[in-house]
């Protein structure tokens, strides 16, 4: 067969998703549904006198901001260890049981034991959250134009197990109560780890020191392929044509840096749907139903427009007009303050303590929903490509690191009842204006330190 020929099927991968994108999509959907259902019901559970704590709306949201925090810190020794020690998918599987634990626990009322159960689930983000990403941007090789909608898609499994772990915890909830449900998120995770076990072929290449499957992935791509660790000094050691490897290190890690900066204020607002977001639902919106199936609206709206955006940045890549990833990030952070001077609006609306039309929610939801879209995938993807190889796994945990303080800051909830509700939202919102503004000013040097993403 002439060379010629070869290069047909070649050439063709490069533009299709390998199967085990496909996979992750599935492992990281399900445990989404066991994440974020326990996290849909967690501060109206404590706050809840019959099954659970009779805590106050205030120590409900500080247990919940530093929950949050700890969850999302705790990527950064997993993603450490899976560098250096256990390789991605072993990590993966080990936070997987962590998971399932935390969630079982939940299901019996007692205070020692709920923060046993938080422990679990800490360690078990730890694991779990910044390597099953770090497998997403391995599957592909280096400077992969395929990457950002990779995200993109699954960011969309993400979404789907997001959407259906509020609503099965309402149901379950409304039934049985609220142990009942915790038990059914451990559920979740149980399928999650079976996918992954089953599949692990699709999402793992060879072992290290032996050849790689295919002429697409030699030299520093072969490292995208295997679950190992990359062989340290494999960075630049060989010639590439992305032009990202031009860059030391150093300043490449230096303008992630003020990328997770930015990012922290993001979080800071964007999570507020698990607190004060959730408490203007179950108290101040005009429906039969709790607070927790607020917590679907969000990932609805995800999987309803994930696909038409990514259409959109592809019909401006090929026009050769599609904006860079940190553009794309300051877009997002304005839609974000965009949703909460829509929720301005409603706590005026309904004279700051009255119930209003669910539409204001649902709306508001769709505005930080297509915010969202522009900055976290985006942000997975950036770091997948701009961190040096022998780092991934420590910079991806960088990021969640960044979310993190981001996710103590939502303690600013705690001035949720000493407020009126259209001031809160009102901060806020002029928070996340100053701070896309900032963003602005360092494009040109960002742009500098990662040219081509």
């Amino acid at each position: 067969m002439s060379s010629v020929a070869m290069a047909e099927p070649a050439a063709h991968a490069v533009d299709r998703h390998p199967k085990g994108l496909y996979v992750l999509f599935a492992t990281e959907m399900w445990e989404r549904f066991s994440f974020y259902s326990m996290l849909a019901m967690f501060t109206l559970y404590v706050q809840d006198a019959t099954e659970g704590f009779g805590w106050t709306q205030d120590r409900a949201t500080t247990i919940y901001s530093n929950y949050l925090m700890f969850v999302y810190a705790s990527p950064l020794i997993g993603g450490w260890l899976a560098d250096k020690k256990l390789g991605y998918r072993r990590a993966v599987m080990i936070g997987g049981f962590f998971f399932m634990a935390g969630h079982l626990l939940l299901s019996f009322r007692s205070v020692p034991i709920m923060y046993t159960a938080l422990v679990c689930l800490v360690i078990g983000n730890g694991f779990f959250k910044p390597n099953v990403s770090t497998m997403v941007g391995r599957l592909y090789p280096e400077g992969s134009h395929l990457k950002d909608r990779a995200f993109l898609i699954f960011y969309m499994g993400i979404n789907i197990g997001a959407f259906l772990g509020p609503v099965v915890a309402e149901v379950v909830k409304t039934r049985f109560g609220f142990h009942p449900a915790f038990a059914v998120a451990a559920g979740g995770m149980l399928i999650s780890v079976s996918l992954l076990w089953k599949f692990k072929h699709l999402v793992e290449g060879p072992e290290r020191g032996s050849a790689p499957v295919s002429a697409l992935r030699k030299a520093p791509a072969a490292a995208v392929t295997t679950d190992a660790p990359p062989p340290e000094g494999s960075g630049r050691a060989a010639a590439y044509s992305n032009p990202i490897d031009a860059v030391p290190d150093w300043k490449r890690i230096a303008a992630l840096i003020v990328i997770f900066l930015i990012a922290i204020v993001f979080w800071m607002a964007f999570h507020q749907n698990g607190s004060t977001w959730t408490y203007f639902a179950d108290k101040n919106t005009d429906w039969s139903v709790s607070g927790i199936i607020s917590n679907a609206i969000n990932p609805f709206w995800i999987i309803a427009l994930v696909l038409p955006l990514s259409w959109f940045w592809r019909w401006l890549d090929r026009k050769g007009k599609e904006p860079s990833t940190p553009t794309k990030m300051v877009f997002g952070i304005l839609l974000t303050a965009l949703a909460y001077f829509i929720m301005y609006l409603a706590g005026k609306a309904g004279g700051d303590f009255g119930k209003v039309s669910p539409l204001w929610l649902i709306n508001a939801y769709m505005v930080i929903s297509l915010g969202e879209l522009m900055l976290s995938p985006m942000a997975l993807s950036l770091v997948s490509k701009v961190a040096p190889i022998r780092m991934r796994g420590l910079m991806m945990g960088g990021w969640f690191f960044a979310t993190a303080m981001g996710n103590k800051l939502t303690a600013i909830g705690v001035y949720w009842d000493d407020w009126l509700h259209s001031t809160f939202f009102a901060v806020v919102g002029g928070i996340l204006v100053a701070t896309a503004l900032l963003l602005v000013v360092l494009l040109k040097p960002l742009k500098k330190a990662m040219p081509g993403i």
